[in-house]
């Protein structure tokens, strides 16, 4: 196997105040952190990707207002800082690419989102056609005005089973006058599942603002302890077997090393294959899904168990085997710029999750999260698929807020990793092959280094 396979409106000045819609909040190393539109610094997470305030603005306005725009060049129209306002198509076009989510958008323009996405949403390049021609936006006029514009069934306050409201998101007045909030609750209490995987009922009580709550102490859920007990004992955390020895003096080459890369994901991917079977939630799905969710994200999964579980042995033995391998000039002189973009970020994620000290139950649930994604296509349970990331969020909020008391920033720094291992993935399947072992060197060494002066 192959280790590849692994507008008009207010400026972006005025969107400063806009919604902090489950706003992640950013580390001391903020500035590293950059928008994936146009380059500018990011604030945080919004609508599913990491982005600045401009373009979180840009995007809102954009879907609010149904705008449809066009492009007088050949619609690939470069993206900066400086040059992001000059075609509005081009950039709605590369929000879309890179995967925003409208549907985290509020229909009635406040702010607070109404689905939390974690992470970029992957849709068709017909869909993103439908959206950039304004064709979606006419059907969907279309379909409302066929279905009338009652309370229950506008878009707003509707809770169809494709689109439920996503964990903490904020009802509108309306909806909470009517229902209030058991309706709220029941809607996912009713669900037919297993009793064991019903949602641990203290959790709807949260509100939508409780990580910027002053801490209070508080007991974990018997519920939630028992389904992170299982998603750990589906977990192998024993050390890798792949040997990361060699003698002193020895001189690796790129082939050697590229080899060893290969055995080492062959043999997180075999774990990951057996873990799927032993997951609590294992017969609720198909075996089709199941395949098309191993095939979607299993770089993802191997990049998440190397940063955390495994990162000991990565960072330690495999680091040492790099070590010895010296790159020619050549291949030095070829690196890509996609190679040094990954570079960067998998040096930051590394330092992300070394000043976590991310636990085992964390990471059980947080690759639970990221492997139970719904807007892959192709699947057949979308919407049970969801419940089941819903249920796996609000355990790991749940433990992290009851372990990690004084820490009320944990949780959402640990799911905004998850987007940035997403797109860590995407880009590194566009790493040329032979770029590999350069790539791993300068990882493994820089974080090696860098930690060993701390």
């Amino acid at each position: 196997s192959q280790i590849s396979d692994l507008d008009t409106g207010p400026s972006d000045d005025e969107t400063q105040g806009e919604e902090h819609e489950l706003f992640f909040k950013i580390d001391d190393r903020a500035e590293q952190r950059t928008c994936l539109i146009c380059g500018d610094r990011a604030t945080g997470l919004h609508y599913g990707i990491i982005s600045c305030e401009g373009c979180k603005g840009f995007f809102k306005r954009s879907i609010c207002n149904k705008r449809v725009y066009r492009c007088s060049r050949d619609k690939n129209c470069v993206m900066s800082r400086k040059q992001r306002n000059r075609c509005q198509y081009c950039r709605l076009l590369k929000c879309l690419q890179m995967g925003m989510n409208r549907k985290a958008i509020r229909e009635d323009g406040m702010p607070g989102g109404r689905n939390k996405s974690i992470g970029p949403v992957q849709i068709s390049e017909e869909e993103i056609e439908r959206i950039m021609s304004g064709q979606e936006f006419e059907e969907e006029a279309n379909h409302w005005s066929n279905h009338g514009d009652s309370d229950h069934s506008s878009p707003g306050n509707r809770a169809s089973e494709s689109n439920q409201p996503s964990p903490g998101s904020t009802l509108s007045s309306r909806s909470v006058e009517l229902n209030g909030f058991m309706a709220f609750r029941e809607q996912y209490m009713g669900m037919s599942v297993p009793p064991h995987y019903q949602y641990i009922p203290h959790l709807f009580s949260y509100s939508a603002h409780s990580p910027l709550l002053p801490p209070q102490a508080r007991s974990l859920d018997p519920q939630s302890y028992s389904l992170i007990h299982q998603l750990v004992s589906a977990e192998d955390l024993e050390p890798l077997g792949t040997p990361m020895l060699i003698e002193d003096g020895y001189a690796v080459t790129q082939a050697e090393l590229f080899a060893l890369l290969c055995r080492l994901a062959d043999e997180l991917l075999f774990r990951q294959i057996a873990w799927i079977k032993k997951l609590p939630f294992f017969c609720e799905l198909s075996i089709k899904d199941y395949t098309c969710l191993l095939s979607s994200t299993w770089q993802e999964l191997i990049l998440l168990s190397s940063l955390t579980v495994y990162s000991k042995q990565i960072f330690g033995e495999l680091a040492d085997v790099t070590a010895k391998y010296s790159p020619s000039d050549e291949e030095l002189h070829r690196f890509s710029d996609e190679g040094m973009e990954v570079i960067e970020r998998l040096i930051y994620l590394y330092h992300k999750f070394h000043q976590l000290k991310v636990s085992n139950e964390e990471y059980a649930c947080m690759k639970a999260i990221n492997f139970l994604n719904q807007d892959i296509r192709g699947l057949t349970s979308a919407s049970q698929l969801e419940q089941l990331n819903k249920r796996y969020w609000y355990i790991c909020q749940d433990f992290t807020e009851y372990k990690y008391t004084h820490q009320p920033n944990r949780f959402p720094d640990l799911m905004m990793c998850l987007p940035e291992i997403r797109y860590i993935a995407g880009k590194m399947v566009n790493v040329p092959l032979e770029q590999l072992p350069l790539l791993f060197k300068v990882v493994l060494h820089s974080c090696k280094t860098s930690v060993g002066k701390e």
